[in-house]
């Protein structure tokens, strides 16, 4: 790492996660140590009337907007970053944060922004952004680390002579910790008279700067703040927020945290109410203490991925990846918190069923350039759970739309599909609707409307 000229604070920091590996610890986190997370106050409960202006401009000159923008979206099949995929018609994840921000200066006042890019997707992100020459000048951006992947076997630095490049991974969106301090941001944004940040995901356009919010974090006085929804069947499988029982503090479990044995308790939503939405708020001056007294880390608990050192290569050698979530660092905050938000503020795109969700009538977009579920769908966004084989990449969605627009889902429960399905223009869903192809063609779903209902697609239909 110190020949890749990799920070001080993001060696320390992959040496924490490292050294966890080596003693054993998985990283594990059972139902016996926490319990669930209760009583948190709600957004709907703090709304104010008004902020007076000169309140308004003195919190947005102490604050700053950043979008974590490093995925490659690799999961869904793409090369290059995830945020310049289309969302709605030609319009991009850049193209909708950069119409919020400037949205945002131009109605409510002039506030920072900036980027949290990894190399692969800085290049990218600063020519999609040419436009809005205003968004990429000085201090734009902070690039995330790189750490080795770990042979599984041996636990030392995985080999892969073929392309070294596959011997490094991202070290997960905790990153953001040592990002700020080894850049020298941290430092810089304070020296500037920033003491409150705001993070969110470029892939989750419901989460612009909330001016109640950031009033409320002021005058809370909490040093870390974490928007939390609660959880529906479709977020099951997400992370959850509970409390320690040890010491009371909230702490974040993700999946892959959790023992086998209470994965039902962890997908059960009515006990573990609520999720993380990774929108953040976070003071500066608290995290520079927090680092300071952890020898320039943030604690946060090592979450190990078993993968190949070479991703499309089942056989080659078994590594793990070791990240971290910034959300974890909720417990790492004294006088941390948490607070409700509703469905407005989070719409992300984490898989092609995700993406087909938002493009679809079950979002709409806001004057601010915001996207938030559709009234018609009464707070429920719906599930689409698409064939993983067919679907798992964009070539797979892309051939799903490839006869004609975008269904509607603002009356949809749940959409199920299987198989090789082509959707064509003026199809409406509503209610649970299963469409089924066993055939090993693409087969046409013809335009009408469909409701409640299981549809096969047989050797009778037409073929794409």
């Amino acid at each position: 790492m110190e020949e890749e000229k990799l920070s001080e604070s993001a060696i320390r920091a992959f040496q924490q996660a490292y050294e966890a590996l080596v003693r054993g610890d998985d990283g594990m986190i059972s139902e016996r140590m926490i319990s669930p997370a209760l009583d948190l106050p709600m957004l709907a409960d703090i709304k104010q009337a008004s902020i007076p202006d000169d309140k308004v401009k003195a919190l947005l000159g102490q604050t700053v907007i950043l979008k974590l923008n490093g995925g490659l979206g690799t999961g869904m099949g793409l090369e290059k970053a995830k945020s310049l995929l289309e969302v709605k018609g030609s319009e991009t994840f850049l193209d909708f944060i950069a119409k919020q921000v400037l949205h945002f200066r131009k109605t409510k006042g002039d506030v920072r922004s900036m980027f949290m890019n990894s190399f692969s997707t800085s290049a990218d992100t600063k020519d999609a952004l040419k436009g809005h020459p205003e968004l990429v000048q000085g201090g734009w951006e902070v690039v995330q680390n790189k750490v080795p992947k770990i042979d599984a076997e041996s636990l030392r630095p995985a080999k892969w002579p073929a392309n070294p490049t596959k011997e490094w991974c991202p070290p997960g969106h905790g990153d953001l910790y040592p990002s700020l301090a080894g850049s020298g941001m941290l430092d810089s944004l304070l020296k500037d008279g920033v003491k409150y940040m705001f993070v969110s995901n470029s892939d989750n356009l419901g989460a612009t700067l909330d001016l109640e919010l950031l009033n409320f974090f002021a005058q809370s006085d909490k040093s870390f703040l974490m928007e939390v929804c609660e959880r529906t069947e479709a977020d099951k499988k997400g992370g959850h927020l509970a409390v320690r029982k040890q010491d009371g503090r909230l702490l974040l479990r993700e999946s892959a945290q959790c023992p086998p044995d209470d994965e039902k308790a962890f997908q059960d939503v009515s006990k573990h109410k609520y999720f993380n939405t990774n929108n953040l708020w976070i003071r500066l001056d608290k995290l520079k203490e927090v680092l300071d007294k952890n020898n320039g880390v943030v604690p946060l608990p090592m979450i190990k991925n078993a993968k190949t050192v070479d991703p499309s290569d089942s056989k080659s050698a078994a590594v793990f990846q070791l990240e971290t979530a910034m959300g974890a660092a909720i417990e790492s905050f004294d006088n941390s918190g948490a607070i409700v938000v509703d469905r407005s503020r989070f719409a992300p795109v984490k898989t092609c069923a995700d993406l087909l969700r938002v493009r679809s009538d079950a979002y709409d977009v806001t004057e601010d350039s915001r996207l938030v579920l559709s009234a018609e769908c009464k707070g429920q966004p719906p599930v689409v759970d698409l064939d993983k084989k067919e679907y798992k990449t964009m070539s797979g969605l892309d051939k799903m739309l490839s006869k004609g627009d975008v269904p509607s889902l603002k009356h949809c429960k749940k959409l199920t599909v299987k198989g090789k399905v082509a959707l064509e223009k003026g199809i409406t869903f509503k209610g649970e609707v299963t469409i089924v192809n066993p055939t090993a063609e693409w087969r046409i779903l013809k335009a009408g409307v469909y409701e409640n209902q299981t549809v096969e697609l047989g050797e009778n239909s037409e073929k794409l």
